[in-house]
């Protein structure tokens, strides 16, 4: 029998802190986005940093600005649809390579890479397409990559109750690479392993060994050792 979920607000996915960080817990709660005040926002800040936007190729930007931050803090609903694991597999289910971009809750610029999402089923399996669904969903708010690491991981656990869950995300920072630091072409590797994948070396052996396979595949070389 096919179960379908239907996902829409992200207020399943609570900041561990929600007093620490209020405007990631503004995205939560799914508030409604005031694009003109959004928009008159960004024209305030392009005039305090001395950009004049009276000319024609600035004098839209303002809203340009606007309807691109709309775009990447609306996430989009989807139904989670999970079947029954009828022939019993019980090896690892794994989808590498899913694009992630979110905004970097300290500065507001994007970080961008991929994500290699698996599982070990228990009595039911995800649509595959819904590991790509989930970690799109949960990218789009002012995140850390930590967090946005592990509520992927915590999600899938709760939703599917499989025996083992396992997230990587690869990804680059633009505020380490154009400000600050600096430091261009670096790029972040977070993890987070539950149940068996933590648990079991032999199943944490395989998923960082197809984890690698794809950076492999991508840069010629196998450096990602989470």
């Amino acid at each position: 029998m096919t179960r379908t979920v239907p996902v829409s607000a992200p207020e399943a996915f609570h900041d561990p802190d929600p007093h620490a960080r209020p405007a990631a817990m503004g995205i939560g709660g799914q508030s409604a986005i005031d694009l003109p005040a959004a928009e008159q926002a960004a024209a305030d800040l392009l005039h305090a940093l001395g950009v004049r936007t009276e000319g024609e190729s600035l004098r839209d930007t303002p809203g340009r600005m606007a309807r691109a931050y709309q775009e990447l803090l609306s996430p989009r609903p989807f139904t989670l649809t999970t079947f029954p694991n009828s022939e019993h597999y019980d090896e690892l289910v794994m989808v590498r390579d899913i694009p992630v971009r979110s905004l970097c809750e300290h500065h507001f610029l994007p970080f961008t890479g991929v994500a290699h999402v698996g599982y070990l089923p228990d009595d039911r399996i995800l649509g595959l397409s819904k590991l790509a669904r989930v970690v799109s969903h949960v990218a789009a708010r002012p995140q850390v990559q930590e967090r946005l690491t592990k509520q992927i991981a915590d999600w899938l656990a709760e939703k599917l109750a499989p025996r083992g869950v396992g997230v990587v995300v690869e990804a680059e920072h633009s505020c380490m690479v154009l400000r600050g630091a600096r430091a261009s072409g670096s790029t972040t590797v977070t993890s987070t392993l539950l149940g068996c994948l933590r648990d079991d070396a032999r199943s944490r052996q395989e998923f960082f060994a197809l984890s690698r396979a794809a950076h492999r595949g991508r840069s010629g070389t196998g450096q990602l050792n989470p």
